[in-house]
């Protein structure tokens, strides 16, 4: 009894059929491994958010204590401007997209928070003994601890956001994650981690 013989077209469908089953076979850990990429570039950007919310309730506290200073004491004009121009520098620079894998881009936005946070309101901090009177006030006092509490939660939200900068590009420093990203386009690309000026990780000492 003779065997049934494929037609020509059945074979090459047999053939096309099998190539497809290996092709994706093959395919399947590089989009497991394009999807983790995924993942934690979006980790990367859930944790800047977080940053960004820290550093805003900075800023938004900022106006509260010009103000209460101005009404507390006979301050130094000058210290006080410098607190708003600084707050004005820090809260103008946004990034967005690729500004995270631009080394210049995160160094301006990196000093102009350092100028508000290491120098004008350190500035303010120590020069404030000068004025028992500011001291003594209870909303001074108040926004002095609330400030002092945000520079930790800053300093906690820049940590937890290198950490997640370090997962990612050591994740696509990988020899399957480089295949992945080039055969894709390269459209992941190493953060730059943000690195502030080593007197800004330190929180504002109050003074009473």
């Amino acid at each position: 009894m003779t065997r049934p013989q494929l037609e020509p077209s059945g074979v090459l469908r047999m053939v096309e059929l099998v190539i497809l089953v290996l092709a994706g076979i093959l395919a399947l850990p590089g989009c497991q491994k394009y999807d983790e990429l995924i993942e934690k570039d979006q980790v990367c950007l859930q944790k800047w958010s977080d940053l960004e919310a820290d550093l805003q309730r900075r800023a938004d506290l900022v106006p509260n204590l010009v103000s209460t200073v101005k009404a507390s004491a006979s301050y130094e004009q000058a210290t006080l401007n410098q607190i708003t121009e600084a707050r004005a520098s820090a809260t103008g620079i946004k990034l967005t997209g690729d500004d995270f894998t631009d080394p210049a881009k995160m160094k301006a936005f990196e000093e102009a928070q350092a100028r508000l946070s290491s120098g004008a309101i350190s500035r303010l901090l120590v020069s404030n003994e000068n004025y028992p009177k500011l001291q003594a006030s209870a909303q001074f006092g108040d926004l002095m601890k609330q400030l002092e509490g945000t520079e930790n939660r800053v300093l906690r939200a820049r940590q937890q956001y290198n950490d997640a900068v370090k997962d990612f590009n050591a994740e696509l420093g990988k020899i399957r994650g480089s295949v992945i990203n080039k055969a894709t386009g390269q459209p992941f690309k190493p953060r730059v981690y943000f690195s502030a000026a080593p007197e800004s990780t330190a929180a504002p000492k109050v003074s009473f």
